[in-house]
């Protein structure tokens, strides 16, 4: 008997197992029932690659996004899944509305989405993984609204607003993993650029920074100093402010 009509497993000879399958004519040898039925039922999804393209279901997507240890850009899950751009955008969308009234939620930051717990479960859950409350000093928790809702923005961009030394506030933030580096902005000395994190969406209980809470217009004129726009428009800084002001404290 040729290598292609033995059985997988076992002595050579032996007549294999119930569970395994011969493939003549160079192609694949895999099991047929059990575990392996699994196997050569992915690799008849669309593509032949395992993938399931645009044939991906929410809860593929929800399985994904739950096993994921950090939150995953849309590219990329288009690229994991085999997927194009529409239907990962259709699957988020139909994932986010099914889990809306539920205890984990799709939360957004930008191109990238993770799955978190709700906001209203947030006490009980802080509870139970012994998590104490993220506490701020005025100062830092001044300089974090300024990022959250002028972002992305330099640290002169952020002291323009406060008008003092911003580096302490920073550091701190960037320590807390609740600000991180989003690039360099395209000015002299290429100043790096500041936003806000997956981190600070989940802390403050925010499923997007659509989420964030609208100020009224006295605190917002605050986020825009003397002087601001032009020196915005010169380092590629958005100087309006967002619809929202400073974040409340957690």
């Amino acid at each position: 008997m040729t290598d292609e009509g033995r059985a997988v497993g076992g002595d050579p000879g032996s007549p294999g197992t119930a569970d395994e399958v011969v493939a003549g004519d160079g192609g694949a040898i895999a099991p047929a029932t059990g575990d392996g039925a699994a196997i050569v039922a992915a690799a008849a999804l669309p593509g032949g690659d395992g993938l399931p393209g645009d044939e991906l279901t929410e809860a593929q997507l929800e399985a994904l996004l739950f096993v994921a240890e950090r939150p995953l850009g849309r590219r990329e899950l288009a690229t994991l899944t085999g997927a194009a751009g529409a239907t990962i955008d259709a699957r988020l969308g139909d994932l986010e509305v099914s889990l809306a009234a539920r205890g984990i939620r799709l939360l957004v930051d930008g191109d990238r989405v993770a799955l978190a717990t709700a906001p209203e479960a947030g006490l009980l859950i802080g509870r139970y993984v012994g998590r104490e409350p993220t506490r701020l000093s005025p100062a830092t928790l001044e300089t974090l609204a300024i990022i959250a809702y002028r972002q992305p923005l330099t640290k002169a961009g952020i002291e323009r607003v406060r008008g003092v030394d911003a580096e302490y506030a920073i550091r701190s933030l960037l320590h807390r993993r609740l600000v991180v580096e989003l690039g360099r902005a395209d000015a002299p000395g290429r100043p790096i650029l500041y936003g806000t994190s997956t981190e600070f969406l989940e802390r403050f209980g925010l499923l997007s920074l659509d989420d964030l809470p609208v100020l009224d217009a006295s605190v917002a004129e605050r986020l825009v100093a003397p002087g601001a726009e032009g020196d915005d428009a010169a380092t590629g800084e958005d100087a309006a402010p967002a619809d929202a002001g400073a974040a409340a404290a957690p």
